[in-house]
Protein backbone atom coordinates (compact mmCIF):
# COMPACT_ATOMS: atom_id res chain seq x y z
CA UNK A 1 0.00 0.00 0.00
CA UNK A 2 1.26 3.46 -0.85
CA UNK A 3 0.64 6.25 1.62
CA UNK A 4 1.34 9.97 1.47
CA UNK A 5 0.12 12.21 4.27
CA UNK A 6 -2.35 14.74 2.95
CA UNK A 7 -4.82 17.41 3.77
CA UNK A 8 -8.10 16.07 2.42
CA UNK A 9 -9.85 15.13 -0.80
CA UNK A 10 -9.38 16.93 -4.09
CA UNK A 11 -12.35 18.61 -5.77
CA UNK A 12 -13.58 17.35 -9.11
CA UNK A 13 -16.38 17.83 -11.57
CA UNK A 14 -17.89 15.85 -14.37
CA UNK A 15 -18.60 17.46 -17.70
CA UNK A 16 -19.22 16.50 -21.29
CA UNK A 17 -19.08 18.32 -24.59
CA UNK A 18 -20.01 17.34 -28.11
CA UNK A 19 -18.51 14.56 -30.20
CA UNK A 20 -16.64 11.84 -28.36
CA UNK A 21 -16.76 13.73 -25.06
CA UNK A 22 -20.54 13.78 -25.29
CA UNK A 23 -20.61 10.07 -26.10
CA UNK A 24 -18.36 9.39 -23.11
CA UNK A 25 -20.68 11.38 -20.85
CA UNK A 26 -23.65 9.30 -21.97
CA UNK A 27 -21.83 5.98 -21.70
CA UNK A 28 -20.31 6.73 -18.30
CA UNK A 29 -23.44 8.13 -16.65
CA UNK A 30 -24.49 4.67 -15.36
CA UNK A 31 -20.96 4.09 -14.04
CA UNK A 32 -21.15 7.30 -12.03
CA UNK A 33 -24.44 6.19 -10.51
CA UNK A 34 -23.04 2.77 -9.63
CA UNK A 35 -19.92 4.29 -8.06
CA UNK A 36 -22.02 6.08 -5.47
CA UNK A 37 -22.04 9.63 -4.21
CA UNK A 38 -18.60 9.51 -2.55
CA UNK A 39 -16.57 8.19 -5.47
CA UNK A 40 -15.63 10.46 -8.35
CA UNK A 41 -13.69 9.91 -11.56
CA UNK A 42 -12.40 11.49 -14.75
CA UNK A 43 -11.11 9.96 -17.97
CA UNK A 44 -9.37 11.15 -21.13
CA UNK A 45 -8.76 8.91 -24.14
CA UNK A 46 -7.21 9.05 -27.61
CA UNK A 47 -7.22 6.58 -30.51
CA UNK A 48 -4.18 7.84 -32.45
CA UNK A 49 -5.06 6.15 -35.73
CA UNK A 50 -8.29 8.06 -36.24
CA UNK A 51 -7.44 10.99 -34.01
CA UNK A 52 -10.62 10.40 -31.99
CA UNK A 53 -10.11 12.02 -28.61
CA UNK A 54 -12.37 12.97 -25.75
CA UNK A 55 -12.60 13.51 -22.03
CA UNK A 56 -15.19 13.17 -19.30
CA UNK A 57 -14.67 15.09 -16.09
CA UNK A 58 -12.37 18.06 -15.57
CA UNK A 59 -11.57 17.78 -11.87
CA UNK A 60 -8.12 17.93 -10.30
CA UNK A 61 -6.96 14.76 -8.57
CA UNK A 62 -4.01 13.72 -6.44
CA UNK A 63 -1.69 11.73 -8.68
CA UNK A 64 -0.43 9.16 -6.18
CA UNK A 65 2.16 7.09 -8.06
CA UNK A 66 1.13 7.88 -11.63
CA UNK A 67 3.33 10.96 -11.11
CA UNK A 68 6.30 8.61 -11.42
CA UNK A 69 5.88 8.71 -15.20
CA UNK A 70 6.15 12.49 -15.03
CA UNK A 71 9.19 12.29 -12.74
CA UNK A 72 10.98 10.01 -15.19
CA UNK A 73 9.98 12.17 -18.16
CA UNK A 74 11.44 15.20 -16.37
CA UNK A 75 14.64 13.29 -15.61
CA UNK A 76 15.00 12.25 -19.25
CA UNK A 77 14.38 15.79 -20.50
CA UNK A 78 17.06 17.09 -18.16
CA UNK A 79 19.53 14.48 -19.35
CA UNK A 80 18.74 15.40 -22.96
CA UNK A 81 19.39 19.06 -22.19
CA UNK A 82 22.77 18.10 -20.72
CA UNK A 83 23.62 15.90 -23.70
CA UNK A 84 24.04 12.79 -21.61
CA UNK A 85 22.46 9.45 -20.88
CA UNK A 86 21.11 8.47 -17.47
CA UNK A 87 23.68 7.29 -14.97
CA UNK A 88 23.65 3.69 -13.76
CA UNK A 89 22.14 4.85 -10.46
CA UNK A 90 19.43 6.85 -12.21
CA UNK A 91 18.56 3.86 -14.39
CA UNK A 92 18.37 1.65 -11.31
CA UNK A 93 16.03 4.09 -9.58
CA UNK A 94 13.93 4.53 -12.73
CA UNK A 95 13.50 0.79 -13.17
CA UNK A 96 12.15 0.07 -9.70
CA UNK A 97 10.17 3.32 -9.61
CA UNK A 98 8.14 2.36 -12.67
CA UNK A 99 8.16 -1.44 -12.63
CA UNK A 100 7.63 -1.87 -8.86
CA UNK A 101 6.36 1.60 -7.90
CA UNK A 102 9.21 2.02 -5.41
CA UNK A 103 8.67 5.17 -3.36
CA UNK A 104 12.26 5.60 -2.16
CA UNK A 105 13.45 5.61 -5.78
CA UNK A 106 10.81 8.20 -6.66
CA UNK A 107 11.93 10.41 -3.77
CA UNK A 108 15.56 10.17 -4.90
CA UNK A 109 14.71 11.14 -8.48
CA UNK A 110 12.33 13.86 -7.25
CA UNK A 111 15.38 15.52 -5.73
CA UNK A 112 17.41 15.03 -8.90
CA UNK A 113 14.84 16.82 -11.08
CA UNK A 114 14.57 19.76 -8.71
CA UNK A 115 11.39 18.79 -6.87
CA UNK A 116 8.10 20.42 -7.66
CA UNK A 117 9.58 23.37 -9.55
CA UNK A 118 11.62 21.08 -11.77
CA UNK A 119 8.63 18.84 -12.37
CA UNK A 120 6.30 21.66 -13.38
CA UNK A 121 8.89 23.19 -15.70
CA UNK A 122 9.52 19.88 -17.46
CA UNK A 123 5.88 18.92 -17.75
CA UNK A 124 5.05 22.35 -19.12
CA UNK A 125 7.42 21.61 -21.99
CA UNK A 126 5.45 18.41 -22.65
CA UNK A 127 2.15 20.26 -22.96
CA UNK A 128 0.72 19.83 -19.46
CA UNK A 129 -1.00 23.00 -18.29
CA UNK A 130 -2.93 21.97 -15.18
CA UNK A 131 -0.55 19.81 -13.15
CA UNK A 132 0.67 21.40 -9.92
CA UNK A 133 3.14 20.18 -7.33
CA UNK A 134 2.19 20.02 -3.67
CA UNK A 135 3.41 23.10 -1.82
CA UNK A 136 5.04 20.91 0.84
CA UNK A 137 7.01 18.86 -1.68
CA UNK A 138 5.05 15.60 -1.38
CA UNK A 139 5.27 14.17 -4.89
CA UNK A 140 2.27 11.86 -4.46
CA UNK A 141 0.07 14.87 -3.74
CA UNK A 142 0.86 16.56 -7.02
CA UNK A 143 -2.54 17.39 -8.53
CA UNK A 144 -3.44 16.81 -12.15
CA UNK A 145 -6.30 16.29 -14.58
CA UNK A 146 -7.07 13.38 -16.87
CA UNK A 147 -6.57 15.66 -19.87
CA UNK A 148 -3.11 16.62 -18.63
CA UNK A 149 -2.22 12.96 -18.14
CA UNK A 150 -3.33 12.29 -21.70
CA UNK A 151 -0.99 15.09 -22.82
CA UNK A 152 1.83 13.30 -20.98
CA UNK A 153 0.96 10.04 -22.70
CA UNK A 154 1.04 11.80 -26.07
CA UNK A 155 4.56 12.96 -25.24
CA UNK A 156 5.60 9.42 -24.29
CA UNK A 157 3.93 7.50 -27.11
CA UNK A 158 3.52 9.76 -30.16
CA UNK A 159 5.84 11.46 -32.62
CA UNK A 160 6.71 15.14 -32.34
CA UNK A 161 7.49 15.01 -28.62
CA UNK A 162 10.19 17.03 -26.84
CA UNK A 163 11.29 13.64 -25.55
CA UNK A 164 13.75 11.98 -27.90
CA UNK A 165 12.87 8.69 -29.54
CA UNK A 166 15.35 7.00 -27.20
CA UNK A 167 13.74 8.56 -24.13
CA UNK A 168 10.25 7.62 -25.32
CA UNK A 169 11.28 4.03 -25.97
CA UNK A 170 12.91 3.78 -22.54
CA UNK A 171 9.78 5.02 -20.76
CA UNK A 172 7.49 2.78 -22.78
CA UNK A 173 9.68 -0.25 -22.09
CA UNK A 174 9.55 0.25 -18.32
CA UNK A 175 5.78 0.82 -18.43
CA UNK A 176 5.48 -2.50 -20.26
CA UNK A 177 7.31 -4.32 -17.45
CA UNK A 178 5.16 -3.34 -14.47
CA UNK A 179 4.98 -6.30 -12.10
CA UNK A 180 1.92 -8.55 -12.29
CA UNK A 181 0.49 -7.39 -8.97
CA UNK A 182 0.31 -3.83 -10.29
CA UNK A 183 -0.98 -4.56 -13.79
CA UNK A 184 -4.63 -3.83 -13.03
CA UNK A 185 -6.49 -0.70 -14.15
CA UNK A 186 -6.58 0.34 -17.79
CA UNK A 187 -5.29 -3.12 -18.73
CA UNK A 188 -8.86 -4.38 -18.27
CA UNK A 189 -9.76 -2.59 -21.53
CA UNK A 190 -7.20 -4.57 -23.56
CA UNK A 191 -8.33 -7.62 -25.52
CA UNK A 192 -5.00 -9.33 -26.14
CA UNK A 193 -4.53 -8.08 -29.69
CA UNK A 194 -1.46 -6.15 -30.76
CA UNK A 195 1.19 -4.91 -28.34
CA UNK A 196 0.87 -5.57 -24.64
CA UNK A 197 -0.42 -2.98 -22.20
CA UNK A 198 2.01 -0.33 -20.99
CA UNK A 199 0.85 1.47 -17.88
CA UNK A 200 1.50 3.02 -14.49
CA UNK A 201 -0.95 2.91 -11.61
CA UNK A 202 -1.28 4.93 -8.42
CA UNK A 203 -3.19 4.22 -5.23
CA UNK A 204 -3.33 5.65 -1.72
CA UNK A 205 -5.80 6.37 1.09
CA UNK A 206 -6.39 10.00 1.99
CA UNK A 207 -5.51 10.49 5.64
CA UNK A 208 -8.25 13.04 6.26
CA UNK A 209 -11.07 10.76 5.08
CA UNK A 210 -9.79 7.20 4.75
CA UNK A 211 -11.15 7.20 1.20
CA UNK A 212 -8.97 6.04 -1.67
CA UNK A 213 -7.33 7.66 -4.67
CA UNK A 214 -6.89 5.08 -7.45
CA UNK A 215 -5.47 6.07 -10.84
CA UNK A 216 -4.27 4.31 -14.00
CA UNK A 217 -2.63 5.73 -17.14
CA UNK A 218 -1.00 4.27 -20.25
CA UNK A 219 -1.63 2.49 -23.53
CA UNK A 220 -3.86 -0.50 -24.25
CA UNK A 221 -4.68 -2.33 -27.48
CA UNK A 222 -8.21 -3.39 -28.40
CA UNK A 223 -9.37 -4.71 -31.77
CA UNK A 224 -5.81 -4.30 -32.99
CA UNK A 225 -5.78 -0.55 -32.29
CA UNK A 226 -3.77 1.27 -29.59
CA UNK A 227 -5.55 3.64 -27.21
CA UNK A 228 -3.95 6.14 -24.87
CA UNK A 229 -6.05 6.49 -21.75
CA UNK A 230 -5.88 8.13 -18.33
CA UNK A 231 -8.38 7.35 -15.58
CA UNK A 232 -8.24 9.25 -12.29
CA UNK A 233 -10.49 8.63 -9.30
CA UNK A 234 -11.02 9.64 -5.69
CA UNK A 235 -13.43 8.79 -2.90
CA UNK A 236 -13.62 4.99 -3.11
CA UNK A 237 -14.24 3.13 0.15
CA UNK A 238 -11.17 0.95 -0.32
CA UNK A 239 -8.54 0.06 -2.91
CA UNK A 240 -10.56 -2.85 -4.29
CA UNK A 241 -13.55 -0.61 -4.99
CA UNK A 242 -11.30 2.00 -6.56
CA UNK A 243 -9.68 -0.54 -8.86
CA UNK A 244 -13.09 -1.87 -9.91
CA UNK A 245 -14.26 1.67 -10.70
CA UNK A 246 -11.17 2.53 -12.72
CA UNK A 247 -11.42 -0.69 -14.70
CA UNK A 248 -15.09 -0.18 -15.49
CA UNK A 249 -14.39 3.38 -16.62
CA UNK A 250 -11.47 2.23 -18.78
CA UNK A 251 -13.47 -0.52 -20.50
CA UNK A 252 -16.40 1.80 -21.15
CA UNK A 253 -14.22 4.62 -22.43
CA UNK A 254 -12.24 2.42 -24.83
CA UNK A 255 -15.39 0.73 -26.17
CA UNK A 256 -17.07 4.11 -26.66
CA UNK A 257 -14.02 5.54 -28.41
CA UNK A 258 -13.75 2.49 -30.67
CA UNK A 259 -17.39 2.85 -31.72
CA UNK A 260 -16.96 6.59 -32.29
CA UNK A 261 -13.75 6.17 -34.31
CA UNK A 262 -15.33 3.72 -36.75
CA UNK A 263 -18.35 5.86 -37.64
Amino acid sequence: MERVNDGGPAPSALSGAGGLSGALADALAPVAVTAGSAADFSVAVLEPGSGASGAHGDGSYATASVIKVGILAALLLGAQDEGRRLTAQERSYATVMIERSDNDAATALWGTIGGGCGLEAALGRLGLTDTHADDRGRWGLTHTTASDQLALLRAVFLDGSPLSARSQAYLRTLMGRVIAGQSWGISSAADGTGAGTRLKNGWMPRDATGLWVVNSIGEVTANGRPYLIAVLSAGSADQECGVALVEQVARTAVATTAAHATR
